[in-house]
């Protein structure tokens, strides 16, 4: 399966409501990631929510939890939501390319992306958000089959489902790299401007 195949593939067959949505995918086995999960994290944050940030997969500690970005990164994340966009994370969804942690962290296969990535597809068309933050290249190249490196494509507006899709790097790469925060808070001033364009 390439990846034009994997990310056009949208299930029609999968319910159009979040919370039957999520009782299906808390008990998927389509790939071997459920095998060594503790948790399947399915995602959170406002169903309603104009603004949707989507990262690559669970660490440790989301797994632990079953919630997305609960750990460092997520915690970094929340500082960014509150501090820079000057919203409640509560107001906003979040969720991942796969559901269930890639053991030591690893960057999901194709396979497993292809296994999960139609649950996600379908969160999108549930919830309806008018902007979508890709946080890191492995969000941003499953959902849009390009593979330009992050660095080059952070901060653009693309057009993407009818919404706004803005790549931005992953709190863990800021992290590591805390050089580049104030990149990243220049993707989320630009986020924040739009967010005021449609509200």
């Amino acid at each position: 399966m390439n990846p034009i195949e994997i990310n056009t593939f949208t299930s029609d067959a999968l319910p159009n409501d979040l919370e039957t949505l999520q009782k299906i995918v808390l008990e998927c086995h389509l790939c071997d990631l459920a095998k060594t999960r503790k948790n399947v994290v399915f995602g959170e944050g406002d169903p309603q929510a104009k603004l949707m940030f989507i990262g690559e997969g669970p660490g440790a500690t989301e797994d632990e939890t079953g919630r997305p970005f609960v750990g460092r990164a997520g915690q970094l994340l929340t500082k960014m939501i509150e501090n820079v966009l000057e919203i409640k994370r509560s107001e906003v969804y979040i969720a991942n390319i796969v559901k269930c942690r890639p053991p030591n962290n690893r960057v999901p296969t194709p396979e497993e992306v292809a296994s999960c990535i139609p649950y996600l597809f379908k969160q999108i068309e549930i919830i309806d958000p008018k902007i979508i933050v890709a946080l890191g290249s492995t969000s941003y190249r499953h959902l849009t089959n390009d593979k330009t490196p992050i660095s080059k494509v952070r901060g653009k507006k693309i057009q993407f489902q009818g919404r706004i899709l803005i790549p931005t790097f992953h709190p863990s790469f800021l992290l590591r790299n805390p050089s580049k925060k104030r990149e990243a808070y220049e993707d989320l001033l630009i986020i924040k401007e739009l967010l005021c364009e449609i509200s």
